[in-house]
């Protein structure tokens, strides 16, 4: 057992293992393993695992009652091949930390030092490492497990790192966040006819078309205003490659985006109803269905006045953000049921965009990623 905090260079290690050795969303037990061994030297007052499939949660539990937050990180990595060729780059092929998830899981793994090493001196600290963010299904997961009903924090907050931003620099707004992303799948079933007689069939295409143009009338891309919305056409297919048969199925995805859940709810409304209306038009059978849903980040003004205070308190360089950012994040599941705040931390003007193949998490960022959530920590549980 190890007596006193791990240094940067530690947590630096830990990070650069945790990316060359990536695990996609649902699939992070080799992750959960590496934290849960990390922790093994800081433990925690209670420790749950195999939360939402492979989730881990660690408790470090003051010495009276008081309140209780939670920070969350993420597990998952990207199904992205890496170009990187530095000595930790990833080991495993087509799948990468190109969201910084690796980075993330440091950081928290650096206060759950702090925390071992100062207990709060009342309340509750939790440190949620959650599975399978990157395809909108962890936090549901989570929620949905038996093992996280108990656990009722007063407060929930998350850190990204933003490529773009000055390193260090801690990036904050009141309510939206993140936009509500959401993606429909349309799938029109007619009839298939010999390509010669296509009067015989009922065929999907004009359908298809129309609800392009209607959907693509549907958007508003100033995010100033109340009524954003973004609609990107991500995939179709219609009938097969056979040039004698006229299409009688078809089907087209979209994403849409949104800057509140209540604003979401409007849009996937209405686009229902246009893909249905259409369908009928052309008599054509319609089923929609929605997938990799992540909820708008609708952040506590006291939340972010919490984290304003720590970043100032450490020295860190503010900003606050006019607009939301329009990438959906899941920890929005989390923000709807609690009191929270996700917020920004700098990456570097010149580092690689989230995403990319040539990303990669800037470690001089754990540092200042620990001391934010510490000192959040301690306004929320030494509050008396």
């Amino acid at each position: 057992m190890e007596n006193s905090n791990p240094s940067i260079e530690t947590l630096v290690r830990l990070r650069k293992e945790l990316h060359k050795h990536p695990e996609v969303s649902g699939k992070e037990n080799q992750t959960a393993k590496r934290v849960l061994s990390f922790l093994e030297n800081y433990p925690p007052d209670e420790l749950i695992t195999a939360v939402g499939t492979t989730g881990v949660v660690a408790i470090y539990k003051g010495k009276k009652n008081g309140k209780t937050v939670l920070f969350r990180c993420e597990l998952d990595a990207l199904p992205i091949e890496e170009t990187n060729r530095f000595e930790h780059r990833s080991l495993i092929d087509g799948v990468s930390h190109k969201c910084g998830h690796d980075g993330h899981m440091a950081i928290l793994c650096g206060l759950a030092a702090e925390l071992h090493q100062n207990k709060p001196d009342s309340g509750t600290v939790i440190l949620l490492f959650q599975p399978a963010e990157e395809d909108g299904s962890g936090a549901q997961k989570v929620f949905s497990d038996t093992k996280f009903t108990l656990i009722q924090p007063d407060y929930v907050f998350a850190l990204h790192n933003l490529p773009g931003f000055p390193m260090h620099q801690i990036v904050v707004k009141n309510e939206t966040f993140t936009c509500a992303v959401n993606s429909i799948i349309i799938k029109l079933k007619g009839k298939t006819a010999h390509a010669g007689e296509p009067e015989r069939g009922i065929n999907p295409t004009l359908a298809i078309a129309a609800i392009i143009n209607q959907f693509n009338a549907t958007i508003q891309t100033d995010i100033t205003k109340e009524n954003y919305c973004q609609i990107t056409p991500i995939y179709t297919k219609i009938g097969k490659k056979a040039y004698g048969v006229a299409a009688g199925a078809g089907e087209i995805h979209f994403t849409v985006r949104s800057d509140s859940n209540l604003q979401m709810r409007k849009i996937e409304i209405a686009l229902e109803n246009a893909a249905r209306s259409i369908a009928k038009e052309y008599q054509l059978k319609c089923k929609t269905q929605w997938t990799q849903s992540f909820q708008a980040n609708e952040n506590d003004k006291t939340a972010v006045a919490f984290i304003k205070k720590a970043a100032e308190i450490n020295g860190f360089e503010l900003f606050e953000k006019e607009k939301p950012f329009t990438w959906g994040e899941d920890f929005g599941l989390f923000t709807q049921h609690y009191p929270g705040a996700m917020f920004g931390l700098g990456a570097g003007v010149n580092t690689a965009a989230l995403h990319n193949p040539d990303y990669d998490f800037p470690d001089e960022i754990i540092a200042t990623g620990v001391a934010v959530f510490h000192h959040i920590s301690k306004q929320i549980t030494n509050a008396h």
